[in-house]
């Protein structure tokens, strides 16, 4: 088939890479415009962007894809369908309308739960025992689109989101390869998402990473999970009189109790409003991430010491 593909970061690559082993035919790549990045402000290019340079195909980074002008291109690549993952942009009706076969979207949540920008964040933050990959059919509004296939996938109770993601953007691959072998047979069906459910996975903002160990170990744990390794859930010591941040990057549950916030031993274990967490990997600001082991030789914390 003729696909125009859509999408930016590393879990839309692996699909790209899927489809374009299957046989089909990526007529153009939409994603991301470059953007300065890193110490130097060099201009650098999305997953995306790079994985198709890298097959030989022609990238588009329209700003807008709203208007007659970026209709009309869309309409001249003569696309079959359209395979959206993680783009970024939203898709106008003059665009979801094109593609003879509409245009077909990967998404990381067990729809209608977690539609949004950050479903697998979201659903590791809220405890979920599993989630899921779906390819649906898009229109209009926020991931409301008809269903086609759905790959279900359990949740490990230590699972941080950067393991769940690389995850699903294989198990992903795979599926949406299939959906387009059944569009081929004539033998994709479409049901409607149920109404009841629907929740929404709001982008993540920085100002909801800092930790609050008031709240029970179990969601302080989720928490840290859900944000790991990026953005980051983090924590605030104080080094010579000045606050430093550090970044949780992989914890587990604990044992003991105390004062939300207090220091339980010399494992780095820390108390939460019930229950406590243990943290197994951090990151201070500006430094490499390391074992709890390896930062307490370089930041002694005695038991009883309280973080804010």
């Amino acid at each position: 088939m003729r696909i125009v593909f859509m999408g930016t970061p590393d879990f839309a690559v692996p699909t790209m890479v899927e489809l374009a082993s299957r046989g089909h035919e990526i007529v153009a790549v939409y994603t991301r415009a470059p953007a300065a990045a890193g110490r130097g402000m060099d201009e650098r290019r999305s997953p995306v962007h790079e994985t198709a340079a890298r097959l030989g195909v022609p990238v588009l980074h329209p700003p807008s894809l709203k208007g007659e002008a970026a209709a009309e291109t869309f309409r001249a690549h003569k696309a079959d369908v359209a395979v959206v993952v993680a783009y970024g942009l939203l898709l106008p009706k003059a665009i979801l309308d094109t593609p003879q076969h509409g245009c077909l979207n990967l998404h990381a949540s067990l729809l209608p739960r977690w539609r949004g920008a950050a479903p697998i964040n979201r659903a590791i933050m809220a405890g979920d025992a599993e989630t899921g990959v779906m390819v649906m059919r898009m229109e209009e509004g926020l991931d409301t689109g008809p269903v086609a296939l759905a790959e279900r996938v359990p949740i490990a109770p230590d699972a941080t989101a950067g393991e769940l993601h690389d995850q699903l953007a294989v198990v992903g691959a795979d599926l949406m390869a299939r959906a387009l072998a059944a569009l081929v047979r004539g033998s994709l069906k479409f049901e409607p998402q149920p109404q009841a459910g629907a929740t929404y996975a709001k982008k993540i903002e920085k100002g909801e990473t800092r930790i609050d160990w008031s709240r029970p170990a179990a969601e302080v744990h989720n928490y840290i999970r859900g944000l790991s390794p990026f953005p980051g859930a983090w924590f605030e010591l104080a080094a010579d009189g000045k606050p430093v941040r550090v970044k949780v990057i992989r914890s587990i549950r604990g044992e003991g109790s105390g004062a939300p916030g207090t220091v339980l031993d010399d494992q780095l274990t820390i108390a939460c409003g019930e229950g406590a967490v243990r943290l197994l990997q951090v990151q201070k600001a500006g430094a490499k991430a390391m074992s709890a082991e390896e930062f307490l030789r370089g930041t002694p914390l005695q038991a009883g010491t309280r973080l804010p």
